[in-house]
């Protein structure tokens, strides 16, 4: 994919070389100590995604979808974005940190645009990079859960090495293979924009646990959509091969191979991302439409 240089006022942070010790998850509200004590048997059944999405459930931010239309308001508060040198550095660190900050950049632009033609109010997240372990706004963050969202404190944590398991372990290389992953994770930022995060925490702690995952797989999906939605509208950015790469990796990492590869069988009620099959059907779906307002996973059947 042909990106842009990242644009100057994204705000980056970077906690590579930093020491964080001891203190594990500081999660706040109601259910906190009970998913952190869920952690170990996520990490060991569902590797990093089920990790990720552990951490996620604390803060849902999808729901009953107040898709972008005018009038539309944003949960996010107000801030100043500016560019420190720390953050030039940090995104020309390395090649994957300059490519996470021009698929950022662009996610940015595109969602802002949007946003804008709708009559909504944005507010941009802020790109996080962390090595091996580092603190967010929901807690500590490990390498294990993979890239995730923080709606507390509006950031996208990334540790890049990320990239090279993509590639190894779940055998989805490619640039826009990982510009998916950053699109993914900027689509839980949409979600949170549009508000819906207390209606669909005030459903988790009002239902059971499998009617939780179907919620949270609803979630996932939309967020693949999103990222479905930010390719189309940069279509003429793409290179071919490029959609191929990204249904690629939305395969690779879909609950039931992922539980197929850990335990051998599945268990579609434990599901909180969706099928291999699902997640590719909501990317594509976004991808061929570029519309955030086809992305309505909380109506009728996700298996579309």
């Amino acid at each position: 994919m042909r990106l842009d240089d990242y644009d100057p006022d994204i705000e980056v942070g970077d906690q590579r070389g930093q020491s964080f010790g001891g203190g594990g998850f500081s999660l706040g509200g109601g259910g906190g100590g009970l998913l952190f004590s869920l952690l170990p048997f996520v990490l060991g059944r569902f590797g990093c995604f089920g990790v990720a999405i552990l951490l996620g459930l604390m803060f849902l931010f999808g729901g009953g979808l107040p898709l972008l239309s005018g009038g539309g308001g944003s949960g996010g508060l107000p801030s100043t974005r500016t560019e420190t040198s720390a953050a030039k550095t940090a995104c020309r660190a390395d090649e994957a940190s300059l490519e996470a900050c021009k698929a950022f950049s662009s996610a940015n632009r595109t969602w802002r645009t949007l946003f804008q033609q709708a009559g909504a109010r944005y507010d941009p997240p802020s790109l996080q990079f962390y090595g091996g372990s580092g603190r967010s706004g929901c807690g500590a963050a490990q390498a294990a859960m993979g890239p995730f969202y923080c709606p507390s404190d509006e950031g996208i944590y990334i540790d890049t090495s990320f990239f090279d398991e993509l590639a190894t372990r779940f055998g989805a290389g490619g640039d826009f293979a990982r510009n998916y992953v950053i699109a993914h994770e900027f689509g839980h930022h949409i979600q949170h924009l549009l508000g819906t995060s207390e209606r669909v925490q005030r459903q988790m702690q009002s239902v059971g646990e499998r009617e939780g995952n179907a919620l949270s797989v609803r979630l996932e999906l939309q967020a693949d959509c999103y990222a479905g939605v930010w390719g189309a509208q940069n279509r003429a950015r793409l290179d071919p091969g490029d959609v191929e790469e990204g249904l690629r990796a939305a395969q690779a990492i879909g609950d039931d191979t992922l539980q197929r590869e850990a335990q051998g069988r599945v268990v579609p009620d434990s599901f909180t991302h969706g099928s291999s099959a699902e997640r590719m059907a909501w990317l594509k779906r976004g991808l061929t439409t570029g519309d955030p307002n086809q992305c309505d996973t909380f109506s009728g059947s996700v298996d579309r």
